[in-house]
């Protein structure tokens, strides 16, 4: 896989160097800013360019140079990190695409296999989010007894977490110990509960239920 970096942290830079190399990834470059990593994906395009969200220039550079990116380069998989977990620099990161995208704290991809499962799930279309924050936002809004999702039995709770982080339906039977079906169940009653669109496909609407949430989740924190 080709892989570009921008990072304005010298140490965090050349560790990700390191990972990439260790796990057979090709690094195409390395930059200081986003701004420079914006021009070499214009005339050299990668698998997935990985950002991290406050750099220069301004104080949420990544975020910017990855929109950027996806108005030049729609095919290029886009990882945006940070030392935090912020619905806030979600919603940013989910408003700039739907597919091949994630979000994930820079101490939970310093591993090869983890940033290794991340880059191949961004490449393959996927959305990745932080599995904390993902975690944090359902149990919050499952609360929410006057919401939509207040509607969602616990079950249907834990899948659409694990949907929120980006897992296959066979990852899920595997994390909750049920059957493939049973997880097409529990979907469906998401669906149906969520009022989604019944047209729309069935990743069109996995989408689509985590953004429900995720915007729900976000109306509910303004008000507070």
């Amino acid at each position: 896989m080709r892989v570009a970096i921008a990072e304005d942290g010298a140490l965090f830079r050349e560790g990700l160097v390191l990972l990439l190399q260790a796990a057979g990834h090709e690094v195409t470059g390395c930059f200081e800013d986003g701004e420079a990593l914006v021009a070499a994906v214009a005339t050299d395009p990668v698998d997935v360019a990985i950002l991290d969200i406050r750099m220069p220039p301004g104080p949420n550079g990544g975020l910017v140079a990855a929109e950027r990116v996806r108005a030049l380069r729609p095919e290029v998989g886009l990882l945006l990190l940070s030392h935090y977990a912020e619905t806030h620099y979600l919603m940013r990161v989910l408003e700039i695409g739907a597919e091949g995208i994630g979000y994930r704290l820079k101490e939970r991809v310093a591993g090869v296999q983890v940033l290794g499962d991340t880059l191949d799930r961004i490449a393959a279309g996927e959305i990745v989010i932080e599995p904390v924050l993902a975690r944090r936002l359902v149990q919050g809004g499952a609360g929410q007894a006057d919401s939509a999702l207040g509607k969602l039995s616990e079950r249907e709770t834990d899948v659409l977490r694990l949907m929120a982080e980006g897992r296959a339906n066979n990852a899920i039977a595997q994390e909750l110990y049920i059957s493939a079906k049973a997880v097409e169940k529990n979907i469906a009653a998401i669906f149906t509960k969520l009022g989604l669109p019944g047209d729309a496909t069935v990743h069109h609407r996995r989408v689509l239920a985590v953004l429900a949430y995720l915007q729900a989740q976000r109306i509910d924190g303004s008000m507070r």
